[in-house]
């Protein structure tokens, strides 16, 4: 009989059920995705019955089962977080001891009953988990480990090392220091949702100047030469307070904190370039030190910090290691993860399975874009995320049943003909809603719940983001690009199918901006075109990558390929199929939705395709379709 183990995570932010059998990942997703509340913290029930179903298990078929955390640990942090700050804390004590008392405290017993089953819970160390989510998916035989989020229990960093099948943890960072809790002040103070808006104030650093970096490091946070920090506790409120930040926070940045419907000015853009900076030095230094500790020449990341894709491409194209490699589900999704690969090698024994037992050997490149020479032994593991694509897919015939059940009109492509025509559309500048494949797992889209478009538009960037996703103007779109010709457009010859790294735009794809152009301020600067991609081309001439295997996406690929043999660009616009305040989508319901509320304008659904009136198809769609019925 196969050997399973559920891993779960909850009751903060992004809750997750992650199922492994026989140690490989048969199932993982996010409760959000199925409840339709973005950032669901809610016991993952639709996602665990998702995860059971995918195996063909019944709960009381499971060998282990794990939450991500320990509750008790975590409730001693914050009696005595709140003993320590006693009496400005009584308000914040008085709201969170009534949820303790009456159901954290109890957790085992919730979560069985949420399950169903009698069964053992046990419980892992949330930074453990982070660690066993960053290194045993990983190619890796050995490496060091680097986890940096916010606080679990007591820990907000830590430093371990990986090797086979066991993790050792060496070093931690302690609540309330926290590069997490900094970063969040400062989103929390631009006006953005905490645990949520961070990656906004990373979109928006490049639009401002590093003015207030002596500020927050005289004033603020102590940098120590490990990378550890020391923040002034005199200028947060999180310790004992419902707020991030309070009245000296406020005066030491010429005023209260911008209000979430305010309009951006150039503090925002300046304060998010300034914490950008500090937090990227610290992850340097984070780094080296995790190099020094363990001699390791590769690193794995997890942790919500992990999803600073602009610091992970520092740490690659400036940190000590040759390779890199970071968790997708790097945050608190990914602990679900982690905690069930931690029972399957630490608590059951099981040793880790070699790539070439699973079929899945391959070469790698090294940091520096040099591939490995005959001589050099290749990663021994396969990446075990299966480029993320651990989801829920729905097959042709459901789709097909489901669009005539609901009366919609559509029309079904044979599939050797699918990627050519998503390509003609898109290079007529089409907005396409691709929805394909296993959905992903973590908080980006991979070309399975994507819209693509094309990224020569100079209109792009501005369509999507105000007529499709209806966020802020300011935030940038990634590329995806075939991996074979990553370095011929951008500054980096890596993988990056996980979309977690931020390399420059090539030099050759860049074009002279106009005379003046450095008199433009903030959001002007997104007019002026920098590239031959101007939609994927951020303003400081950047690009968050996704590189594109076939053998991890077949009929993505296939997409991109096609439309550069149509235009000579091996490049695309993608960005998450969902609008803001709303998760990516799941189902084909949720799918066509989207489509019909904004203005996206073709839907693909598997091999089937909808087009709204106003969309003239190409030719060879017109000869090629099978009308729905």
């Amino acid at each position: 009989m196969p050997s399973t183990v559920l891993g779960i995570s909850a009751y903060y932010h992004d809750s997750a059920a992650c199922l492994l059998v026989d140690g490989r990942i048969v199932a993982a997703a996010q409760e959000e995705r199925f409840t339709r509340k973005k950032h669901d913290e809610r016991f993952p029930s639709h996602a665990v019955a998702y995860c059971l179903k995918e195996a063909g298990l019944r709960i009381d078929q499971v060998d282990a089962i794990g939450f991500y955390e320990k509750p008790l640990v975590k409730f001693e942090r914050l009696l005595e977080s709140y003993i320590a700050s006693a009496p400005r804390g009584l308000r914040s004590y008085l709201m969170a001891m009534p949820l303790w008392l009456g159901q954290k405290l109890w957790m085992a017993d919730g979560i069985q009953r949420e399950l169903g089953t009698t069964r053992k819970i046990l419980f892992g160390d949330h930074h453990e988990s982070h660690a066993a989510s960053a290194f045993y998916p990983s190619p890796f035989e050995e490496a060091a480990i680097l986890t940096i989020d916010g606080v679990g229990e007591w820990t907000t960093s830590s430093i371990g090392q990986g090797r086979g099948a066991e993790i050792t943890m060496l070093r931690e960072m302690r609540f309330p220091h926290s590069v997490g809790l900094l970063y969040s002040a400062f989103t929390y103070f631009t006006g953005f949702k905490v645990n949520e808006g961070e990656y906004k104030v990373m979109g928006l650093a490049p639009y401002g100047e590093p003015k207030y970096v002596q500020a927050i490091r005289n004033q603020i946070v102590d940098i120590h030469d490990d990378g550890s920090i020391t923040l002034n506790l005199e200028y947060f409120e999180f310790v004992h307070g419902l707020m991030m930040t309070g009245d000296r926070f406020a005066r030491l940045f010429g005023g209260p904190p911008r209000q979430p419907d305010g309009p951006v000015t150039e503090r925002e853009m300046d304060l998010a370039r300034s914490v950008q900076e500090v937090v990227e030095e610290v992850m340097l230094r984070m780094a080296r030190t995790a190099q020094r500790e363990t001699g390791s020449r590769r690193l794995c990341l997890a942790g919500g910090v992990a999803l600073n894709c602009v610091g992970n491409g520092r740490l690659l194209r400036e940190g000590p290691f040759e390779d890199i490699w970071v968790q997708p589900a790097a945050g608190d999704a990914g602990g679900a993860l982690g905690v069930a690969y931690a029972l399957w090698h630490r608590y059951l024994g099981k040793p880790r399975v070699s790539a070439e037992a699973r079929g899945a050997w391959a070469p790698r490149t090294s940091v520096r874009g040099v591939r490995l020479q005959p001589d050099q032994s290749p990663a021994p593991y396969a990446d075990e995320m299966q480029g993320a694509l651990l989801g829920p897919r729905f097959s042709d015939e459901e789709i097909g049943a489901w669009l005539r059940q609901q009366g919609i009109a559509g029309e079904r492509l044979p599939r050797a003909e699918l990627p050519g025509v998503v390509a003609q559309l898109m290079a007529a500048g089409k907005v396409v809603g691709l929805f394909q494949g296993r959905m992903e797992f973590g908080p980006r889209a991979l070309g399975c719940r994507s819209i693509i478009a094309d990224a020569r538009s100079p209109a792009m960037q501005s369509v999507l983001n105000l007529k499709i996703k209806f966020r802020e103007s300011f935030r940038p779109f990634a590329p995806a690009v075939l991996r074979e010709r990553v370095a011929e457009w951008f500054e980096m010859d890596y993988e990056s199918p996980y979309m977690l790294l931020v390399a420059g735009v090539a030099e050759s794809r860049r074009v002279p901006v106009p005379p003046g152009t450095e008199q433009l301020f903030g959001i002007e600067k997104l007019k002026v075109p920098r590239s031959t991609v101007p939609a994927i081309t951020h303003v400081d001439d950047s690009a968050r990558i996704q590189t594109v295997r076939r053998e991890e996406n077949p009929l993505y690929y296939d997409i991109i390929h096609a439309f550069e043999a149509l235009t000579g660009c091996p490049v695309i616009v993608n960005t998450s199929f969902n609008v803001k305040d709303e998760p990516i989508v799941c189902t084909p319901e949720d799918a066509y939705r989207c489509f019909l509320k904004t203005q996206i304008d073709v839907l693909v659904l598997e091999s089937y395709f909808l087009v709204k009136p106003t969309v003239l198809l190409p030719a060879a769609l017109r000869e090629a379709a099978v009308p729905l019925g």
